[in-house]
């Protein structure tokens, strides 16, 4: 489309960008005699309202948002049917260009970078916006080497009533999703924290945090797994700044930074330390994130690290030798009752006996298949009907597995191991196995192996509860265990 010339103004030069919403070219305005950066909607989604609302309502966003660190909206209107928005144009290339072309950034810059990333949706969160894409893609670098924050297409009101964006959508990119977002639930300033703490992860290491064949199953790491320590890759990382990382990734959003503006001066504080003469000792600064471990000899710093990763590995072999032998050895598999014990680490025998479907009873659930959970073969599984969506088909709440413990217990945790991850559940547990049950866990968003800590109720019949199917909707479920 190059020479094309948009609403009688605009020349089109070169395609710089392509999307699933739009395009973006290099274009040059007649009237002002300047380079702009002009953002088209593709043609083939112009008959779609929601569409065409969204990327309007973009261009009236980021039009109230005038910030040095957001590139800013110069014009908006309509081409033969397609809706289209002019930006300044930004002569250079993003972060994500940057780390793939120099590798890992020196920390100053990677923090200088930060704090304007932060200014700039601290901004956004003070006019009732959050951007839930925050992402090196979507951060420019100017001539100066300044950050401009771009791309607000999916941003939305803090306080939003309209159904616009509903409990359900997932919206974000998956390198950079917080967990509330890789759930489809309702979202809020703390969102943009968590990605902009991966995003400092990434200028700092090189990688993301977390990686994997698909968008599920990154996604099922930002919701349960620990990112690895920054200081493994990078040692030189000052302790504060590390801790401010993992601060910013904290899986429940309350334990993140409460706002923005408390992160960015946070990272402000850093900037400062790191650049402080020796002599200083950064006086007048104090930690807001107080270091999670005891700091050590900077001698030995290398030495000890090394150590701890040691004894992590020690101690991980021997836990995973614990449950290999608790699970195969004197307990036959774990397919037979007997209880007793638990909640002190010791294994606790248990067997499938029903399934649990009190809201539908269309005995879709093959109660045949219920062994299979805990026979101690991870090749056979009880597994779910197929339904027409996550939510069972707006049939039913939930279905579930019902385990004998062969005698009341308190169970400490019970592991699930599962063919199909991705599924929301919790444990209930009741004292007939076709119930009443309680609930005895919180809900957890299921890997392939789940491990879920229970609260303790004696109760012989525990219930694997499930309330949300994965992307296979359905849930097979290969063994059972725990203690």
């Amino acid at each position: 489309m190059a020479g094309h010339v948009v609403a009688d103004r605009y020349e089109l030069e070169q395609l710089v960008g392509a999307g699933g919403m739009s395009s973006v070219f290099r274009a040059h305005d007649r009237v002002l005699e300047r380079r702009v950066a002009l953002k088209i909607l593709h043609e083939r989604l112009t008959a779609q309202k929601d569409i065409v609302d969204r990327f309007s309502r973009e261009a009236r966003l980021v039009a109230g948002l005038s910030h040095h660190n957001i590139v800013a909206v110069i014009d908006r209107g309509d081409h033969d049917g397609s809706p289209f928005i002019v930006f300044e144009y930004v002569e250079g290339e993003n972060l994500k260009q940057l780390v793939g072309r120099t590798g890992p950034l020196p920390v100053d810059r990677t923090l200088e970078l930060a704090i304007q990333i932060a200014r700039a949706l601290e901004f956004a969160h003070e006019k009732g916006f959050v951007h839930r894409d925050v992402k090196p893609q979507n951060v420019l670098l100017n001539g100066n080497g300044e950050a401009k924050v771009t791309d607000f297409g999916i941003a939305r009101p803090l306080e939003s009533h309209d159904g616009e964006t509903q409990t359900g959508t997932v919206l974000g990119t998956c390198d950079y999703i917080s967990p509330e977002q890789a759930q489809g639930r309702r979202v809020d300033a703390h969102t943009d924290i968590y990605s902009l703490g991966v995003v400092l992860y990434e200028l700092l290491t090189g990688e993301v945090p977390f990686s994997g064949e698909n968008f599920v199953a990154v996604a099922m790491q930002h919701i349960n797994a620990p990112p690895p320590p920054v200081s493994l890759q990078r040692p030189e990382v000052p302790r504060r700044l590390e801790a401010a990382i993992d601060k910013a990734l904290a899986k429940d959003p309350a334990a993140r930074f409460a706002t923005m503006g408390d992160f960015r001066a946070e990272l402000e504080a850093c900037l400062a330390e790191l650049r402080a003469e020796p002599d200083t000792s950064a006086t007048g600064i104090l930690p807001v994130v107080p270091p999670s471990r005891p700091e050590r000899p900077t001698r030995q710093r290398h030495g000890r690290r090394w150590l701890a990763v040691l004894l992590l590995l020690a101690a991980a072999i021997a836990v995973a030798a614990g449950v290999y032998f608790a699970t195969r050895g004197g307990s036959g598999g774990g397919s037979h009752g007997g209880g007793g014990g638990g909640g002190s680490g010791t294994p606790i025998a248990l067997r499938g006996v029903a399934s649990y479907d009190p809201f539908g009873n269309d005995k879709v659930e093959d109660p045949a298949d219920v062994g299979k959970a805990t026979d101690g073969n991870p090749a056979t599984v009880w597994q779910t009907d197929h339904y027409a969506n996550a939510n069972f088909g707006n049939l039913k709440s939930g279905v579930g597995l019902v385990l004998d413990a062969g005698s009341a217990v308190k169970a400490s945790t019970i592991t699930v191991h599962s063919t199909t991850p991705g599924y929301t559940a919790e444990i209930r547990s009741g004292d007939t196995p076709s119930g009443p049950f309680t609930a005895d866990s919180q809900p957890v968003v299921a890997g392939s192996t789940a491990t879920f800590q229970l609260d303790g109720n004696s109760a012989r019949y525990y219930v694997i509860w499930i309330t949300h199917l994965g992307p296979p909707l359905t849930v097979a479920i290969s063994e059972v265990s725990g203690t």
